[in-house]
């Protein structure tokens, strides 16, 4: 029977895997160094051109209507009313520090329906952010969308966090003619970490009555007929303290667990001591008890074994699953110098059987990824900062981009170039110079690539801890020469990386090209070059391969 539900999911997953496939990682006030709540979320697709967007706040006379867009293909939905003042954004983060991540983890194929709501699923993380001013707003401000205009998209998953809470919302659609969503929102507890990656992950929730958006001790949100639903479908019959949203709207199943879980379980286990009894699920394993549900999945949140800081996040999110089983430097399709990628389709045949890569938090097709940091011992705009990367984030470097900046730099600049159109002054083109370089020989040149990055980022955080003082005591005499004080310093930083990575390509590629490994040799012409070959591991596989085709004969052969 487990062979089924192996084979099921991994067909199920064949449609899915084209497209996005995000990461979030959720940390609680209590669970970190400084008392910050963090989110971190990597947009993941092979299309997406990585970009800092930019949303000025904005007032609006009554009786404005907004066109709605898909974020994915910028395909026009319908209108929604405006209101009278929106506030700015940058990245995926708002001037109140007020920040959202997703990821899609489709669900029940019944409830994917785009004729019954025109709000999509990157509309609802925009309209939530220049509408609301705490996440339990944001939660508020997208139910009340959804009851409104109805959903677009398929089932998603949010990170919504401020200043004080992180909250993780799981939602699908109605399916045809059916208009509003399925939606779950629990606030993580204080101490705690979260996360998610394309498979929903709330099982049980406490139900209520009402939503009571603003009583702190309510830290479960959820739509009224959240269960009665699935009663009508037939799909749920038992008590309702023991309804599972995940196990009901979106069952995990091989391809949710061994793609998407396993990056969570990385996560955790890289804070937590205790999660190798998970591992088997991650693999893929499902084990099925009452009702049909998962009985084997890993908790929702965890509480990690030491604190946790910003640079850790951003270290999180370059994970290939290194120090487990399943480490991507360490099989055949790493090839001769430890790759941790594999180029896609993600699952492929042998003789009539199914195969398949790993997929790790860490990806090639990242087009841009975060960690924003929210503080609350700090004025709300200087407080929030986005840390922002493009690219793959194992080879690219987050750099600091304070929320209530009113400007970002034009390296990083919505409209600078497009996944079609090359331009030298883009970050997303510099970044992906140097990292595809790198994939050519990954274990010589990604260490130089790992260490540049640590020191850069090393000096931003120390750098920040300046900039937060001097630009507190700048907001207390006059807030707008300290917004213009943050704007300068995230644009100048931003722009300066920028060209300091493109020398830095400059560098390796002259250093590694051809495969060899070339150093100044002092005054003279010619550089000190080595020729480093493959590995002794390598070479054994190319003998077994070849036999007796490339030996030596006579005595060039001793």
């Amino acid at each position: 029977m487990k062979k089924v539900f192996l084979l099921m999911g991994l067909f199920v997953f064949l449609g899915f895997q084209n497209s996005q496939a995000c990461t979030n990682f959720l940390v609680t006030k209590g669970a970190s160094v400084d008392g910050s709540t963090m989110i971190s979320y990597a947009a993941d697709s092979h299309v997406l051109y990585g970009e800092l967007y930019f949303r000025p706040a904005m007032d609006y006379p009554e009786g404005t209507m907004m066109d709605i867009y898909e974020w994915d293909t910028g395909e026009y939905l319908g209108k929604i009313k405006q209101v009278s003042h929106t506030y700015s954004v940058i990245g995926l983060m708002n001037e109140f520090q007020v920040s959202i991540g997703e990821t899609t983890y489709g669900g029940r194929h019944e409830l994917h329906d785009g004729h019954s709501g025109i709000i999509d699923y990157g509309s609802l993380m925009w309209l939530a952010l220049q509408r609301a001013k705490s996440a339990r707003e944001a939660i508020k401000v997208i139910a009340g969308l959804l009851d409104e205009y109805g959903y677009y998209s398929s089932g998603e998953s949010f990170s919504i966090a401020d200043k004080n809470e992180a909250w993780i919302m799981e939602l699908i659609g109605k399916g045809e003619g059916e208009k509003g969503a399925l939606w779950v929102a629990r606030m993580i507890p204080d101490g705690y970490i979260c996360g998610h990656a394309n498979q929903a992950r709330i099982t049980t929730f406490p139900f209520s009555k009402e939503n009571n958006w603003f009583d702190k001790d309510q830290t479960t949100f959820h739509s009224a007929d959240v269960i009665s639903f699935a009663r009508e479908k037939g799909w749920y019959n038992g008590k309702d303290k023991d309804f599972s949203f995940s196990d009901t709207y979106a069952p995990v199943d091989f391809g949710g667990a061994r793609f998407c879980e396993i990056r969570v379980w990385s996560f955790f286990k890289s804070v937590n001591s205790k999660m190798d009894k998970y591992l088997d699920y991650a693999k893929g394993n499902i084990e099925h008890g009452k009702n049909g549900y998962a009985n084997n999945r890993m908790p929702l949140w965890i509480k990690p074994d030491n604190k946790i800081s910003v640079h850790d996040m951003m270290n999180f999110m370059r994970d290939h699953l290194e120090g487990t089983e399943l480490d991507m430097t360490k099989d055949a399709g790493a090839g001769p110098f430890g790759l941790p990628y594999r180029w896609r389709p993600l699952t492929w045949k042998v003789d009539g059987v199914a195969y398949c890569n790993e997929r790790a938090t860490s990806t090639q097709q990242t087009g841009f990824s975060f960690v924003s940091q929210m503080r609350s011992w700090l004025p709300d705009p200087i407080g929030g900062i986005h840390w922002f990367s493009v690219d793959d984030a194992a080879s690219s470097v987050y750099f600091p981009m304070y929320c209530g900046a009113y400007d970002v730099p034009h390296s990083y600049k919505q409209g600078n170039g497009s996944m079609m159109k090359f331009t030298e002054n883009s970050a997303f083109w510099t970044f992906n110079q140097v990292s595809n370089f790198a994939y050519l020989r990954y274990n010589i040149i990604h260490p130089e690539i790992a260490d540049y990055q640590q020191a850069l980022e090393n000096k931003y955080i120390t750098y920040t801890s300046v900039v937060d003082k001097s630009a507190k005591e700048l907001y207390d005499q006059d807030p707008k020469l300290a917004i213009e004080f943050i704007t300068d310093f995230s644009s100048n930083t931003g722009d300066k990386l920028t060209k300091d990575w493109r020398k830095f390509y400059e560098y390796l590629f002259t250093k590694y090209m051809d495969g060899n490994v070339k150093e100044p040799n002092g005054d003279k012409l010619n550089p000190k070059l080595e020729q480093p070959g493959y590995s002794e591991k390598f070479y054994r596989q190319i003998v077994k391969d070849t036999g007796d085709k490339l030996k030596v004969i006579g005595k060039e052969g001793h």
